[in-house]
């Protein structure tokens, strides 16, 4: 069996005296992203009335029946944003997970095969990184109308290049450090350097990638609920809310602002946290 070793480093140091220590991890942004979260994938169950159904007149104030009003169709507003984060926030969660696998993949591959391979692979995975994320939207969803698993797919080929290279600069180094020489001349096969050697050591990088990447997830995501792509029909979007709305928002500003702000809040706080994260694994790494 293969013993992980990990290099000088990496190894957690304590703070010396006159250092600063290390800051603490965010907790009132953290408990707001995981209220946010759970807001959107539990909100169906909350939902006073049905969101697709027209209930009053349009643009009603809030108050009474209605807490945040009514939309331009008279449907319930608070309804509607409770439903709405779902779809938004699974989508972007497949679509960075998928993003995630296939940088993962290609990245570790082309750190372990020799030089020219591994460029030739980064040069083909660089030519999806050329195209503007948003026309990598549209052409999939455009050509699957409705399809949420396009929608999906189009999000992770719009994030996956840049997870590669990041991955793959991860990779570099680790491969060439001394414990894995080490362990390759002590006859490990390929798989358990990869197993035990590379991917633990790469950990931090990656779980950093993948949540900046869901940042971008979410932005795509709510793009493309608010230009109509996605699925469609009469099912609630927080994007596809915003687009509804921003026409009467000098009647009523609720169905148009809260959705927006929902999504404001919940990209500001996931960036946050991806942005502490960054820089605890740079100081683990220091």
């Amino acid at each position: 069996m293969t013993t992980v070793l990990t290099p000088p480093s990496r190894r957690v140091r304590p703070n010396r005296p006159g250092t600063p220590a290390r800051r603490r991890p965010p907790l009132v942004t953290g408990a707001v992203a995981l209220l946010l979260l759970l807001l959107a994938l539990l909100g169906p169950q909350a939902a006073p009335h049905s969101p697709t159904a027209q209930l009053a007149a349009p643009f009603q104030q809030p108050g009474g029946e209605f807490l945040l009003g009514t939309d331009v169709l008279g449907r319930d507003v608070a309804s509607r944003v409770l439903s709405g984060g779902r779809g938004i926030v699974l989508t972007a969660l497949a679509g960075t997970a998928a993003a995630g696998a296939v940088g993962l993949t290609a990245g570790v591959l082309a750190a372990m095969v020799s030089r020219r391979l591994g460029d030739l692979l980064v040069r083909c995975v660089d030519a999806l990184a050329v195209l503007p994320a948003l026309l990598v939207v549209l052409v999939l969803a455009a050509g699957f109308p409705g399809s949420a698993a396009a929608l999906v797919a189009a999000v992770a080929l719009a994030t996956a290049p840049f997870s590669t290279r990041v991955l793959r600069a991860a990779a570099d180094p680790v491969l060439s450090s001394g414990y894995v020489e080490a362990a390759v001349a002590r006859g490990d096969t390929r798989r358990a350097v990869l197993r035990h050697d590379v991917l633990p050591n790469i950990a931090g990088p990656a779980l950093t990638d993948t949540a900046l990447r869901l940042v971008a997830s979410l932005h795509l995501t709510a793009t493309a609920g608010f230009l109509g792509l996605g699925p469609g029909g009469a099912e609630p979007d927080w994007g596809r809310m915003v687009s509804e709305n921003a026409p009467g928002a000098t009647l009523a500003v609720a169905p148009f602002l809260a959705p927006a702000l929902l999504l404001v809040l919940l990209s500001v706080c996931v960036g946050l946290l991806a942005g502490r994260l960054a820089d605890t694994v740079g100081r683990g790494a220091a």
